[in-house]
């Protein structure tokens, strides 16, 4: 068995950095049960001290390395939007789970580089599990020791393994497009947010269906399953920057099949 590959340049090195300072933020606060706020007017959308400052130490970390990228963040926003390359941060992707003590919350971290997703990280600070992938490779640091990440295949809807965040992510025609799916697969879980996309660059689940979805909730993993030997686009087929309506696959022949299903 060939040795696992870990890449080692400047930015993936910073990536493992950005883990470990966000960590240091948001474990203090888990299980805790500190304040939960809610940015949301009409629906509750949870956001919490751990959430803020981890962002916090990031953009802070990133302003302090390389002065010229621009950021953006999901609690802070944008800055330098026009830079070459931007770091796109979700301090805490899942903190409805983060606020319920499950550990299917991750630190999300990616770049864009000239609009391209170049690298991307998930790091799970309670598990000390951490997912890379570069677009070209993805692999793995944690328990058990490193690896590299590969998909499974899993050409048909019969035989797959489907997650998304929670069915009411769907309204109207995509909530019945979505439905479509949902009843053609072997086996359809909910709730695990960024962990289900890394796991289907494990090789342990084969598709995420999602909608509503913002860029910093997208950008960091999609490095990571197409380094894996995935697909990731929006329901259309294009590739999904600005997030909104979102398949990840790790079988192209899968991923088609999805599409098909969703158009009806």
């Amino acid at each position: 068995m060939s040795a696992p590959f870990v890449q080692d340049t400047d930015e993936v090195s910073f990536l493992g950095h950005l883990a470990d300072l966000a960590g240091a933020a948001i474990l203090p606060h888990f299980r805790t049960r500190g304040v939960v706020d809610s940015k949301g007017t009409n629906r509750f959308d949870p956001v919490t001290a751990a959430d803020r400052e981890a962002e916090q130490v990031i953009r802070a970390a990133i302003g302090a390395r390389y002065p010229d990228d621009g950021i953006l963040g999901e609690e802070f926003g944008t800055t330098n939007s026009h830079a070459e390359r931007i770091w796109v941060i979700d301090p805490i992707d899942g903190t409805r789970s983060f606020i319920a003590g499950l550990p299917v919350w991750g630190v999300l971290v990616g770049l864009l580089t000239r609009g391209t997703p170049t690298i991307g990280m998930m790091a799970q600070p309670f598990t000390g599990e951490r997912f890379f992938g570069d677009g070209n490779r993805a692999w793995f640091t944690g328990p058990g020791g490193p690896r590299d990440l590969s998909v499974r295949p899993c050409a048909t809807l019969d035989e797959a393994v489907m997650f998304t965040t929670a069915p009411d992510l769907f309204a109207g025609d995509e909530r019945t497009s979505y439905d479509r799916v949902e009843k053609r697969v072997r086996l359809a879980r909910y709730g695990a947010d960024c962990y289900a996309y890394c796991m289907v660059a494990a090789g342990f689940v084969d598709a995420v269906v999602e909608a509503g979805l913002q860029t910093y909730d997208i950008v960091p993993l999609i490095p990571v399953i197409e380094g894996a030997g995935g697909r990731v686009t929006d329901w259309d087929g294009n590739p999904p920057l600005g997030g909104g309506r979102v398949v990840a696959s790790g079988d192209a022949r899968l991923h088609d099949r999805i599409l098909d299903v969703l158009r009806g």
